[in-house]
């Protein structure tokens, strides 16, 4: 089985600043994986490397197989993406933020109004399927997202900070969907700031001034650490000596840097 994600010596420089700096990944397909690291650590610069709309300097990147410099469509056909603000239309309903997804994905137009309406009952949004998005909570909006991005059946998942700014009951419903994916064998890559549901994950990886510095199961890495570590917060605090703090870029931003065809939108 091919692997999901497979970075080999990839860079990317800023100047004299190297923000990703010769770092070499594998994800295999099922795993559900999750990237913390500081706040310039390298994280954005990441992942917008997956979305295919900033290029390595250096190395290479493939989704699923397809290279992301070479094979642009492919691999945004094998991504969806929830971004860590929302990027809907809060001028639309529910059911026609999903009808402009389903259009730009090329879905079947004989099977979109089934497509959406399976995706809000799944969603628990099909009450609320002809309200404007703005009239929408933090979890709505984000489950809204969640099942937007499934819609044109992805083989790869990519989370950004999905829970942020969520209430104890908006993350729990937003997590029993993303359980729902892990068990159907999704492979799932998650950025976050939460440690706690870090600990969830088949593996972590930490990133630090653009490097790997750490990689595995999250048990392993606490015990790894030695004797003073309890939690997967005492690893990240040991490797990096800081705390997280959350990513400035929007949702609305990255959104637009993942439109633009062999663009370059960094943050």
């Amino acid at each position: 089985m091919v692997a999901a994600i497979v970075a080999s010596d990839v860079s990317y420089r800023y100047g004299d600043r190297a923000v990703i700096d010769t770092l070499s990944l594998t994800i295999e397909s099922g795993e559900f994986f999750a990237i913390l690291g500081p706040n310039g650590a390298g994280k954005t610069t990441l992942l917008n490397m997956l979305m295919t709309v900033t290029h390595p300097r250096g190395g290479t990147v493939s989704i699923m197989g397809h290279d992301v410099v070479r094979e642009t469509a492919a691999v945004r056909r094998a991504l969806g993406v929830v971004f860590q603000d929302p990027a809907l239309d809060d001028r639309l309903t529910a059911r026609e933020n999903l009808e402009i997804h389903a259009v730009l994905y090329g879905l079947p137009k004989a099977e979109r109004a089934a497509q959406i309406t399976q995706a809000l009952a799944w969603a628990e949004l099909d009450a609320a399927q002809d309200r404007p998005v703005r009239t929408f909570s933090g979890g709505m909006k984000r489950r809204l997202e969640l099942t937007r991005a499934l819609m044109h059946k992805p083989s790869l998942l990519l989370l950004d900070e999905p829970t942020i700014g969520l209430d104890p009951q908006g993350r729990r419903h937003l997590w029993a969907r993303i359980a729902s994916l892990r068990e159907s064998g999704m492979t799932v890559l998650m950025t976050t700031h939460n440690l706690a549901e870090a600990e969830s994950c088949d593996r972590v990886g930490i990133i630090d001034h653009g490097k790997l510095v750490a990689i595995g199961p999250p048990a392993q890495l606490i015990a790894a650490q030695g004797e003073g570590a309890k939690t997967l917060e005492d690893v990240f605090i040991a490797l990096t000596g800081r705390n997280l703090f959350d990513e400035s870029a929007t949702g609305r931003d990255r959104l637009l840097g993942f439109a633009r065809q062999g663009g370059e939108f960094t943050r």
